[in-house]
């Protein structure tokens, strides 16, 4: 007789703790850059929720054999009191899970720091934040891996001045912070660019200081939160959404759930669809609920999707950010108008910066971001490094093997296609690529504009330079013919101006812009 198998049930936290490296947990080096990114992600989130422009800090000590505590404090929002347990010791247990624009995802990456220093260490985590009330709450927490639940080990309530908001959360891991600094200090440095308005403070394991100071104290428009766009819905979050509605009729459901949908355009998708308006949207048959998602996925005549959910960084900051952290000799920043895939709305932010403090690495610096995250892995993945492949930059006038130039290219929306957990790489989606390509191409005919003036103003002064040369000569041979000085000051003058250039009474030509 076949032995029968046996099933079982694990929970969220268990497959986690089974499966770190699906959220980029797979190593100790990985794991210390994940850590310090997925406590700043948070942080951030609770500084823009705040409205205003914070201040983080970021505190590496040694303990020894590889272990590690860091600290992350933000005065951002803060967590109340009741939620902290659950917030920080409950996988899949977020604030996260609205239609707005956000950098987490998935309600997962925060919560994995935590079990991932509680699996290497055994040793648990604390978490203290205040909302402002003159209190802040202590704790000190267990993740219950099998259960999916927090363990209170202690809780603790301590006087704050009234109005201070923060959030302090001190782990204890395992890793390797040799091998991560690079790591950590590059995504501090691109959290600086996307992130221009936000201060931050780094101190490592050996008590050196590294400071991102920001560039302006101007924040991005809060996103707002927003219903689902008919595009974007399949047969179970339309399940979903009928559960919760308080509509009689499928008219009022569709005009009062879904954006871009009026009573006109429901009629029009329910005749489509060939239902009655009238009827109750709780008593659709699952064959009527999959011909209405159909009728809303064909219908071609919905407006696009509303883009006050989305917080781009904005064209004026996002070029202080790229100036303040490379100081470049030309900058150029585009962001493209709200677009949408698969019902998602997405707005597409390009950069374009030349010279200066520009790496020169042999080849186009490639800087990524998604939702104001620095993407630092996995580049030759991302959308955004095919569309820089397929152009053929020599029509722009650069040699990426030659010319020190980084591209830096910004998503935001409410749904990023990250192909896999960990949140590295976004998926080639065409109307995405579209959108980077247009922007690309947009900066980059800005560059040549201003390579080819560059090079125009080379070739005056080289022109000026054999001129110089000759009129000098001329000079000398009238001066004795005359018998007085003939000056070529004024004639040098009217060469050098088209280059920028001024001519001292000696006659010497004084480049006074950065050729």
């Amino acid at each position: 007789m076949p032995r029968r198998e046996e099933y079982v049930e694990i929970s969220p936290s268990d497959f986690f703790y089974r499966n770190k490296d699906i959220a980029g947990f797979d190593n100790p080096v990985r794991a210390t850059y994940m850590i310090v990114r997925e406590l700043v992600e948070n942080a951030l989130d609770a500084c823009d929720r705040a409205g205003r422009a914070g201040n983080i800090y970021v505190a590496f000590r040694g303990k020894g054999n590889g272990v590690f505590q860091v600290e992350v404090l933000d005065d951002g929002i803060g967590v109340p009191e009741d939620e902290i347990p659950k917030a920080f010791g409950k996988v899949l247990y977020s604030s996260k899970y609205v239609l707005r624009q956000s950098r987490g995802t998935f309600g997962l990456g925060g919560t994995m720091a935590l079990l991932y220093g509680q699996i290497t260490t055994h040793e648990p985590f604390e978490v203290c934040s205040s909302i402002g009330d003159g209190y802040a709450a202590r704790y000190r927490l267990r993740i219950d891996i099998q259960n999916n639940k927090p363990i209170v080990e202690r809780k603790q309530r301590i006087k704050v001045p009234p109005g201070a908001t923060f959030t302090l959360v001190k782990l204890t891991f395992e890793g390797n912070y040799e091998r991560a600094k690079g790591k950590i200090l590059e995504y501090l440095k691109q959290t600086a660019i996307i992130t221009p308005y936000i201060n931050i403070v780094f101190r490592d394991p050996k008590g050196a200081i590294y400071v991102f100071p920001r560039a302006t104290t101007k924040l991005p428009e809060e996103p707002k939160e927003s219903k689902y766009h008919p595009y974007g819905v399949d047969v179970e979050v339309l399940k979903r959404l009928i559960s919760e509605t308080k509509t009689r009729n499928l008219v009022s459901f569709l005009s009062k759930s879904f954006q871009s949908m009026g009573r006109q355009t429901a009629i029009k998708v329910l005749k489509k669809a060939r239902l009655d308006p009238e009827k109750n949207p709780r008593k659709l048959t699952d064959r009527e609920l999959v011909k209405l998602v159909r009728a809303l996925r064909s219908y071609d005549k919905f407006r696009a999707p509303d883009a006050s959910c989305l917080s781009p960084v904005g064209e004026e900051a996002l070029e202080k950010g790229i100036v303040k952290e490379l100081r470049p000799e030309f900058v150029k920043v585009v962001q493209r108008p709200p677009s949408a895939y698969e019902g998602h709305p997405f707005i597409v932010e390009v950069g374009v910066a030349y010279g200066g403090g520009v790496p020169a690495t042999g080849d186009i610096v490639l800087y990524r971001f998604a939702n104001r995250i620095p993407l630092l892995y996995d580049a030759a993945s991302d959308v955004a490094y095919k569309v820089i492949r397929k152009i053929d930059w020599s029509t722009y006038y650069v040699d990426p093997a030659r010319t020190p130039m980084a591209v830096f290219v910004h998503i935001c929306s409410t749904k990023i296609p990250f192909k896999t957990v960990g949140k590295e790489f976004i998926a080639d989606k065409p109307e995405i690529a579209r959108e980077i390509e247009l922007g690309i191409r947009e900066c980059a005919r800005a560059l040549r504009s201003y390579i080819l003036k560059k090079i125009a103003k080379q070739r005056i002064v080289e022109r000026y330079k054999i001129m110089r040369k000759y009129y000098e000569i001329i000079s000398e041979s009238l001066s004795e013919i005359l018998g007085r000085r003939i000056d070529p000051t004024p004639v040098l003058k009217r060469i050098a101006k088209p280059a920028g250039e001024e001519v001292s009474e000696s006659g010497e030509a004084d480049n006074r812009e950065n050729l």
